[in-house]
């Protein structure tokens, strides 16, 4: 089951904003899913187009077995790993030129390095300020508020904001500076969450399966209640004389009903050519992963950016499953069980993603990034998995990152050691959210003048000697 969203920080006010973009709308119900609507469409030209995907691991991924040192540094992971957990290093996927390798369920990611598309980012997490491990022990007010807990990691993750309550998330802020689009070009695939909260804009959220319905609506329903009801709202709908009130809420179905049809045709229609990338790339069998279905209709909407007249697009997409506290691995196996699972199902997801992108000839246009609550403890617990903790590994794909190079920088792994803040391997991060998000949000089009405002605490992290990760060029 997935970890919740949301911390009870996010009230009711803002779930019906993720839920619609008119208040009156929502409670009308009359879509499972709404967008709002706002200014004529923009000419989407492939030169310039932009789209940024952030898919987010729901639960705090365990990523100290997605990337592993191969040089000298190994001999460390395997001690704190322990006989449970650690890779062995002839299992792993070589990263030619770089002394890393990769889970070996992520061998499908294997052509994305080779052609300079793939880029992992080291022990990344929350953070208010540059710290310490003597700062941390020193005072909780150099801390992010409520680490280890899932739902405050989520939000901080998502809102960056460490130290106060999140209530809009930085793809929200970032959709609040774009034009408007008659077709909402900030869209989830994976739900609703925080990071799409923004103070004037709202998402479309999609199902992954299926298209958009009414609630409630049946179109062969022949009952007098049924087909009553139904008659009445499709008229009230249409407009007409009324109050200002209801006017606005009229237009608000009528323009979702507009969108829904505009959404269905890209999410049903049979002509979409990314589909068949959508296979496993051993067995050429079609994938079923529910994010291979989400990253399935983030391409669909890409590919059909000219017709939703988009220039930029923005998604959220999402997997859960990863609050492995216990049977991580198989017994005697640490290269089987649920985690090598889940990446499997990861890496199809963004092997196909990669793959379709390149068939739209817009493998530069489009980056791809992971997030999650957090990382997991490097110490193995007593039921073969792992806890809490802070620090953690991610990766970037697309065509436009820096070829073959592998940023951050790779924790001492000593358990109580000077990066760890107990005995168990929490890595104190040495990489900031918005070292990682913000070069990923300048490539996709932010302003200069505009990254203050979708990155509260920007200032702390480009004062030297903090500097944006250079993640492309």
């Amino acid at each position: 089951m997935r970890t919740p969203l949301f911390s009870p920080a996010a009230n009711r006010r803002d779930f019906l904003r993720l839920s619609a973009g008119s208040g009156a709308a929502a409670l009308l119900g009359q879509l499972s899913v709404i967008g709002a609507l706002g200014a004529g469409p923009a000419r989407a030209d492939a030169s310039t187009f932009r789209a940024m995907v952030g898919v987010f691991l729901f639960g705090g991924a365990d990523n100290w077995n997605m990337i592993v040192p191969t040089d000298a540094r190994y001999s460390a992971y395997a001690t704190g790993r322990g006989a449970t957990l650690a890779l062995p290093q002839a299992s792993l996927v070589a990263l030619p030129g770089v002394p890393f390798g990769l889970h070996p369920s992520f061998a499908p990611l294997a052509t994305a390095w080779n052609e300079g598309a793939l880029a992992p980012v080291l022990n990344v997490g929350t953070l208010s300020q540059p710290l310490t491990k003597a700062q941390y022990q020193a005072s909780s007010a150099n801390r992010p508020l409520a680490l280890f807990s899932h739902s405050d990691q989520q939000n901080e993750w998502q809102g960056l904001r460490m130290r106060e309550v999140n209530r809009d998330g930085f793809m929200g802020r970032a959709n609040d500076r774009e034009a408007a689009t008659t077709v909402p070009d900030l869209i989830s695939l994976g739900g609703s969450s925080l990071i799409l909260i923004g103070n004037r804009s709202s998402p479309l959220i999609l199902p992954s399966n299926g298209g958009l319905t009414r609630n409630g609506f049946n179109a062969g329903a022949t009952d007098a209640p049924t087909t009553t009801r139904q008659s009445a709202l499709t008229a009230f709908a249409d407009g007409g004389t009324g109050t200002t009130v209801t006017g606005t809420t009229a237009t608000s179905l009528t323009n979702n009903y507009s969108l829904a049809v505009t959404a269905n045709a890209v999410l049903t229609g049979t002509t979409s050519i990314v589909d068949q990338y959508f296979k496993n790339t051993v067995t050429g069998v079609a994938l079923t992963s529910d994010v291979s279905k989400q990253l399935l209709r983030v391409a669909r909407m890409i590919e059909a950016r000219s017709t939703l007249g988009h220039s930029r697009q923005t998604f959220f997409a999402s997997q859960g499953g990863y609050d492995t506290h216990a049977n991580q691995v198989d017994a005697g196996s640490t290269t089987t069980g649920t985690q090598a699972n889940l990446y499997a199902d990861l890496a199809q997801a963004l092997a196909a993603f990669y793959t379709a992108m390149k068939a739209l000839s817009l493998g530069d246009n489009v980056t791809l990034f992971t997030m999650s609550d957090f990382g997991r403890t490097f110490r193995v617990n007593a039921n073969a998995g792992t806890d809490h903790a802070w620090g953690n590994n991610h990766m970037v794909m697309g065509g436009a990152v820096k070829n073959q190079t592998v940023f951050g920088a790779y924790p001492d792994v000593t358990l109580g050691g000077v990066q760890d803040t107990d005995t168990n391997g929490r890595w104190i991060p040495t990489t900031a959210l918005e070292e990682y998000i913000a070069p990923i949000a300048q490539w996709y089009g932010v302003a200069a003048a505009d990254l203050p405002y979708v990155f509260p605490n920007y200032a702390t992290w480009t004062t030297l000697p903090r500097k944006l990760l250079g993640l492309f060029g």
